[in-house]
């Protein structure tokens, strides 16, 4: 759609700044519409008005809603690998590392429920290009936990047949708390993680 439309040399480089502050207000309007609305239902329209700007206004910094919903995808699997690589540097043994993880990385997608369900069910929106890239951020957060398990079955700590697939499973557990939390529930993101933390051990300890 704006591949035929002339842009400013301005334009331009603010595109290149997603950290701007107007970026960053059309991030969160987004985040809000896509979650409200869905991707397909979302038109530019929909996240200029949340944030308080023309429709032309977003094309300034994002030259599409599926540029938008790249960088919402990107920016949650980024901000998830950097946090569970500092829970594991942070832990003493694989067992803490592992409970580091699957505390902080539920909890995570507890208070963050919103962008999370965006960032795992609207992935097929993206380009094939975003998509490869998304893709290659999940393999590095799949790294971390993997590593984790391995690690704590060289040291016999965990009992595990599968590391790959237990990987899987561990990580599947915490994401899908985004899948049904909600606010108006009584137990807290706090109160989930720990619960999904004794969760992980339990899975890796079982014999």
């Amino acid at each position: 759609m704006l591949s035929t439309m002339s842009t400013p040399a301005r334009a331009t480089e603010d595109r290149a700044d997603p950290t701007s502050d107007t970026a960053h207000r059309l991030l969160e309007a987004a985040a809000e519409a896509f979650a409200d609305r869905g991707f397909h239902a979302t038109t530019t329209r929909d996240i200029a008005s949340r944030a308080g700007l023309s429709p032309a206004g977003v094309y300034v910094h994002f030259s599409s809603k599926e540029e938008l919903l790249y960088q919402l995808s990107r920016e949650g699997h980024e901000a998830a690998r950097d946090m569970l690589v500092a829970a594991s540097a942070g832990a003493g043994s694989p067992t803490e590392a592992l409970r580091a993880i699957m505390g902080t990385f539920s909890r995570w997608h507890a208070e963050h429920f919103r962008v999370a369900r965006i960032v795992q069910y609207e992935f097929g929106n993206l380009t094939p290009e975003h998509r490869d890239a998304v893709l290659g951020l999940r393999k590095q957060i799949d790294a971390v936990v993997r590593d984790v398990v391995t690690a704590g079955v060289a040291t016999g700590e965990f009992s595990v047949d599968d590391v790959p697939d237990t990987t899987l499973a561990l990580m599947s557990m915490a994401v899908d708390v985004a899948r049904w939390y909600d606010p108006e529930i009584k137990r807290t993101p706090a109160a989930i993680g720990e619960a999904y933390a004794d969760l992980g051990i339990r899975l890796v300890t079982a014999r």
